[in-house]
């Protein structure tokens, strides 16, 4: 189900195709149609694409190497002091909390793993064995070798297997359960030093290992883009389901205002109250500043696309954590009708009372979004 907007063409060349009206430094840019675009279009597309693709891989696999070189380096680190001056499990423990409070967006620095980057460590004293063939693979598949096998040989062997044929953490287990080392014969030493191709299952992983992005400093956002894009499959969902009037416009939408893009998570049409829809996901905590940007999706929803004849644009924002007394406080003031709900307990909402019969209640947003499947969509595992 969806609801089809006007799509205006440019009046000269140069001018760009919007969706509604367009104004000077506010649109909503569509793209142009497929016969309207140069015959080799399709090829270049799928060139950068490709390059694109291959050059995101390329940066974070180095990004992967240079944490699990430095794990190992934490681990030498470890040993020395531990040989030395004796340094025990209370020391370990001491120096993870100390290492938290420096770095308190890493969670790869727990008593545990720091244990086991010491094991790490242990089991590879040369570096440039690692730096060759152990770096390019996950943190967690280097686990995976260190608790299934005792021989530095048969490890290296996996680690440089699981390179070469793109082996997922899981799929390496299995492959060491099977004892594939002694069916295939042989180590592969001189195994293509080349980048898995980009659907292989140890590429993909290694964009999901959590500890890479805590590594990087990016794991909040990391995790909580995740966490958004399963909410906004489940709340889109979840509207079109009531079967109450909701139809699906499009989800990140584009806007241009000024020289800034932003995108609406999701807007629909209600086909009973004459009325656009815009809901925004957040993984995190309400913040004021998230009603600004609210308020100006509705603005420009309002003034670019919304009919003479429709009514005022309905905003609703649904955040991991709230407090009533704060969001009170950002609401005043808006005149626009906007909803704030927490999805995973209540709802609060400052919308008039005359469009509630038509919108979902309280009681079915609450039982949606804090229900067993919203809470399965909507959490990360934790490393």
């Amino acid at each position: 189900m969806g609801a089809a907007l006007p799509v205006a063409a440019g009046t000269t060349a140069d001018e760009r195709r919007v969706l509604g009206r367009a104004r000077p430094g506010a649109r909503f840019p569509a793209p142009p149609p497929a016969s309207e675009l140069p015959p080799d279009y399709a090829a270049v597309l799928a060139e950068l694409k490709h390059r694109i693709e291959r050059e995101r891989i390329r940066t974070i696999l180095a990004a992967n190497a240079a944490m699990v070189l430095l794990y190992w380096d934490i681990g030498q680190t470890i040993l020395a002091r531990q040989g030395r001056e004796g340094w025990g499990a209370k020391v370990i423990d001491r120096l993870s909390a100390d290492l938290r409070v420096a770095f308190p967006d890493l969670r790869g620095l727990s008593p545990r793993n720091l244990k086991y980057m010491r094991a790490f460590a242990a089991a590879w004293p040369d570096r440039q064995i690692v730096q060759e063939a152990l770096a390019q693979i996950t943190w967690y598949h280097n686990l995976a070798l260190l608790e299934k096998l005792d021989s530095p040989e048969t490890r290296l062997w996996y680690a440089r297997q699981a390179v070469q044929h793109g082996w997922s953490r899981n799929i390496l287990a299995m492959q060491i359960e099977n004892q594939t080392h002694r069916r295939i014969g042989k180590a592969v030493t001189n195994f293509p030093h080349t980048l898995p191709p980009p659907d292989s299952d140890l590429a993909a992983q290694t964009f999901k290992d959590p500890y890479l992005f805590d590594f990087l400093g990016t794991a909040d956002l990391r995790r909580e883009a995740e966490v958004e894009r399963a909410l906004v499959d489940h709340v889109q969902s979840f509207l079109l389901e009531l079967g109450t009037g909701f139809a699906f416009v499009g989800r990140q939408v584009h806007l241009e205002v000024g020289d800034d893009d932003f995108f609406l998570d999701l807007l629909f049409y209600h086909l009973r109250l004459r009325r656009f829809v815009v809901v925004e996901l957040k993984a995190g905590p309400f913040e004021p500043g998230y009603l600004g940007k609210l308020n100006l999706y509705l603005s420009a929803v309002d003034d670019l696309l919304r009919h003479p004849d429709d009514g005022p644009t309905i905003g609703l924002l649904l955040v991991r954590k709230k407090n009533r007394i704060v969001i009170e406080y950002a609401l005043r003031g808006i005149q626009k009708p906007i909803g704030v709900a927490n999805w995973q307990t209540r709802l609060t909402r400052a919308l008039p009372s005359d469009l509630r019969p038509c919108l979902p209640t309280i009681e079915e947003i609450e039982a949606e979004l804090g229900s067993p499947d919203a809470t399965h969509h909507g959490e990360s595992p934790k490393p």
